[in-house]
């Protein structure tokens, strides 16, 4: 099922250009110093025919919600994608849209120095100077009034978020926000699921930075659920107006 991306009114850079890459489920928001949807959209195509024809002959890669062994020889998304659903203990498919943000915006960086890909709250960003990412947490109080700090020196980095209140992505947990930061944001995306399956009761924040702490790679991690909010590692907070 379709949700409006309504959060996206908040990607706002005057310094670079916006658009937007949309093959089947993999709906791309992308920043760069120029519009580079041709060789986005090429990379997206390759490396979804790639995980799609994977899919077909071992579709368990698909379904299971634990990590699953792959044969050597297996496509790059399909390696990243199992890689991090072994360092967070879950399924693949976890890491689907942050692999996807990965694999487009290192592709990207070869034509831009400065690019941010955004799938469905899963963010590859290389930049070379300060930006904020909010953190958006459906009905929470604290939605979109507190956010990460990126430096240039942090990149290129992933910051993905998953959500037992918001989106259609799979949830264990009730946190409103489960947001990590990681060297990439396939690892940063299957490492946001299990944060966030762990909370299991609405305001347990400790309990979702634990998760978070203990998934080697992890660099930083940010729990919402209701009215509490919790950082732990290499995270600088920022108020948002």
């Amino acid at each position: 099922m379709y949700e409006a991306r309504t959060y996206r009114d908040f990607f706002k850079s005057a310094d670079l250009v916006s658009f937007t890459v949309v093959v089947k489920e993999t709906d791309l928001f992308i920043l760069a110093r120029t519009d580079l949807r041709e060789p986005a959209l090429e990379t997206v195509i390759n490396h979804r025919h790639k995980l799609e024809s994977f899919i077909e002959k071992y579709p368990e890669f698909r379904t299971s919600l634990k990590p699953v062994s792959i044969p050597l020889g297996a496509p790059e998304i399909v390696r990243m994608m199992a890689e991090a659903g072994e360092a967070a203990n879950v399924g693949p498919m976890a890491a689907v849209a942050g692999a996807f943000s990965d694999l487009v915006g290192r592709a990207l960086m070869e034509r831009s120095p400065e690019v941010i890909v955004e799938n469905g709250g899963d963010i590859f960003i290389n930049t070379l100077r300060e930006r904020t990412v909010a953190l958006f947490a459906g009905d929470s109080p604290l939605s979109g009034r507190v956010g990460i700090k990126i430096s240039p020196g942090d990149c290129p980095i992933g910051v993905c978020t998953s959500s037992g209140k918001v989106g259609p992505s799979l949830s264990l947990g009730v946190a409103h926000a489960a947001c990590i930061t990681a060297k990439s944001a396939s690892l940063a995306d299957a490492a946001a699921t299990a944060a966030g399956n762990a909370v299991k009761a609405e305001g347990d924040v400790k309990a979702g930075l634990d998760a978070a702490g203990s998934i080697p790679g992890v660099l930083g991690a940010v729990i919402i659920s209701g009215d509490k909010l919790g950082a732990w590692g290499r995270v600088e907070l920022v108020k948002i107006q």
